[in-house]
């Protein structure tokens, strides 16, 4: 194609789109807001620095006469790990909390499952499915029949 001529809009018929695609106009405010915060940490973390490092005389002459005291260079990074760490430990005791034991049957039954408790009206599931005209209700199948069939009847004295 010579270059004052102009292409079809892309159909069915034609696929091929133009080549550049026109670009898209987006905000460039996230690269100024991550300017921004760049420079503010590495500046709050110098003066972090300076503030632990240098000596009192050397502050007092570059005229800063009152800041905290140096012993909170030393604790607030010690707090701020201990608080971490006792994050991850409140969260993994929450969760072992939560768990149920695994003798309970929910360890092997969700919400969404239709496990079968008998009730009195149907006591027995599986005698009321061996009617020749019964259409067995569908649900889950109790963890010890599944291992009664598979392994066999439990050893006598364990």
């Amino acid at each position: 194609m010579a270059d004052g001529e102009e292409r079809e809009p892309t159909s069915p018929l034609s696929p091929v789109a133009p080549y550049p695609r026109p670009p898209i106009q987006r905000s460039r405010a996230p690269e100024f807001y991550g300017f921004v915060g760049w420079i503010s940490t590495s500046l709050l973390f110098f003066l972090y620095i300076f503030w632990a490092i240098l000596p009192e005389e050397w502050l007092e002459w570059l005229g800063i006469t009152w800041y905290p005291s140096r012993e909170w260079a030393i604790l607030v990074p010690a707090y701020s790990v201990v608080l971490i760490l006792l994050t991850y430990f409140t969260y993994w005791a929450l969760a072992i909390y939560s768990t149920p034991p695994f003798n309970d049957l929910r360890t092997v039954t969700g919400p969404h499952s239709k496990a079968h408790f008998p009730d009195k009206m149907n006591p027995d599931p599986y005698l009321s499915a061996a009617s020749p005209d019964a259409i067995p209700e569908m649900y889950d199948i109790p963890i010890g029949l599944v291992n009664r069939v598979l392994y066999g009847e439990r050893p006598k004295g364990k």
